[in-house]
């Protein structure tokens, strides 16, 4: 463990699935890590493992001078960030680092309020998976000034690879958007074409070696399908609900922009299908389920088979 680490005290506050293992890779590092979550229990792995509790958001901002969030909603950043018992009301906190998907326009605007508390802002959405965030191997997506990045480059260090897209509040999230739009549009074809290719008589599993060698290969196909659906052990990572915040989130920036998005929105619709019919708590990748019941087909690889037995 450094010295300079364990003296210098970090907030993390949000200790869900992408979270915890973000937080857990600050502790392992040897920092002095306060938490907090709105579920006490969320805290208590991380407090066997080196971390330091808080009672609220304020609690965490008096004793850290750079804070950390990663948060499912724009409401709860909000509140987080700015209510009664928020973040803004500390007396040690200089800098929050928001690891949520929020979209440009609510990432400037939080930005611009702290700013009047006189706490900088580095938007710092993550992407790569719960799988990655165990591994500490993220892409951590960076915006805000240049010279609050500097100070807080070390602190991305553990968690994975920052990228810094440049000074202007919310270029960050426009990145997380764009990227995430291309994750689920693709991800939604993936579980078409499966669908498509049982109901026609092909094996899944041989479905999947043929597409990773060729094409077709995208991230569902080499993470998604092998380890959560064709198991059908739906344990993937995120919630359908935060997807469907997530490409929503773009498709309105994509209007405010004047750009057509045919595949985003028709993306988008079966996403809030998916919500819509129950499975807003949901992993992400039972969006193929739905699919299934429509064809008449289920897409079930051996192992899901030797699961059944």
């Amino acid at each position: 463990m450094s010295a300079a680490n364990s003296e210098l005290k970090l907030g993390f506050i949000g200790l869900g699935k992408m979270g915890a293992p973000i937080a857990r890779q600050l502790i392992e590092r040897g920092y002095h890590v306060v938490l907090y979550d709105v579920i006490p229990a969320a805290m208590g792995p991380l407090l066997d493992a080196g971390g330091h509790p808080a009672a609220s958001p304020r609690e965490v901002a008096s004793q850290a001078g750079v804070v950390f969030t990663c948060l499912p909603s724009l409401e709860i950043v909000r509140e987080v960030a700015l209510g009664q018992d928020g973040l803004s009301h500390g007396t040690a906190m200089e800098i929050l680092v928001d690891c949520s998907t929020t979209g440009p326009e609510f990432a400037r605007a939080l930005g611009a309020e702290l700013a009047r508390h006189s706490i900088g802002m580095l938007d710092s959405p993550v992407t790569g998976g719960v799988r990655r965030a165990h591994e500490g191997s993220l892409a951590i997506i960076v915006s805000g000034k240049r010279s609050l990045f500097e100070r807080v480059a070390p602190l991305y260090e553990p968690i994975g690879r920052a990228y810094f897209m440049g000074e202007d509040s919310g270029q960050a999230q426009m990145m997380k958007l764009v990227n995430n739009l291309l994750s689920q549009v693709a991800t939604a074809a993936t579980y078409e074409a499966f669908v498509l290719g049982v109901k026609a008589g092909l094996d899944p599993d041989a479905m999947l070696d043929v597409i990773n060698d060729g094409t077709g290969r995208n991230n569902c196909t080499e993470y998604k399908m092998p380890r959560s659906v064709l198991p059908r052990s739906f344990d993937y990572g995120s919630n359908m609900e935060i997807t469907y915040k997530d490409i929503s989130l773009c498709m309105k920036e994509a209007e405010k922009l004047g750009v057509t998005m045919l595949l985003g929105n028709m993306a988008k619709q079966l996403w809030g299908y998916g919500v819509h019919r129950g499975g807003a708590k949901r992993d992400s990748s039972t969006l193929i389920t739905y699919l299934e019941e429509w064809a008449g087909v289920k897409v079930v690889g051996a192992a899901g088979r030797n699961r059944a037995q």
